[in-house]
């Protein structure tokens, strides 16, 4: 499938989640990035939930971090550029809602794409291979170039399953090493 024709269908499906459902799995999700991932004392990017969108609960994951000295920079997107920078997250009061319902921080410290050193990047769907379907506008294929070549980008899944292949990646699409969906982590190649 390609990535227009998948966009709906997971949307949909994030639509249909029964209540309290997206609480149980983002708390799954969560623990099994913290039992597979040492990130004490690391600099890493989260993005912060969009919740129309029924987006994985990451503040579970933000509120874990900062027992184990995790640094946490937050994305604020620039709709005009099409790109993201990184700002340090300290506190809940720095944030306020974009025009696109987005969490994002009003004020911090601005963090180098090249510091961080786990990115947990948004998706709606993903393939075998790692192949990504976002919302379409490449905000975060254009910040992973920007990062260090150490870097790992990690997707944050609701769902357990992975598309067979997404047939129309284009080569300024960037693959994530790895997948976090709530029964686990799961590598690529």
């Amino acid at each position: 499938m390609d990535k227009k024709a998948l966009r709906p269908v997971y949307i949909q499906k994030r639509r249909e989640l029964a209540p309290g459902q997206l609480q149980s799995i983002s708390e799954a999700v969560c623990a099994n990035l913290f039992t597979h991932l040492n990130l004490e004392n690391r600099f890493i990017s989260l993005f912060l939930p969009i919740e129309r969108q029924n987006e994985i609960n990451t503040y579970l994951i933000w509120e874990k971090a900062l027992s184990f000295d995790v640094k946490v920079a937050v994305p604020k997107s620039n709709f005009d550029t099409l790109e993201i920078r990184h700002i340090l997250f300290d506190s809940e009061d720095q944030l306020e809602l974009s025009e696109w319902g987005i969490p994002e921080p009003k004020k911090g410290k601005v963090i180098a794409a090249d510091r961080l050193e786990y990115v947990f990047v948004p998706l709606l769907a993903i393939d075998k291979k790692g192949n990504r379907v976002g919302y379409g506008k490449g905000f975060y294929d254009r910040f992973l170039k920007k990062c260090s070549p150490s870097c790992r980008f990690i997707g944050l899944h609701l769902f357990d399953e992975f598309e067979e292949e997404i047939s129309d990646v284009l080569p300024t699409d960037v693959r994530m090493h790895a997948c976090i969906t709530p029964k686990g982590l799961y590598w690529f190649d």
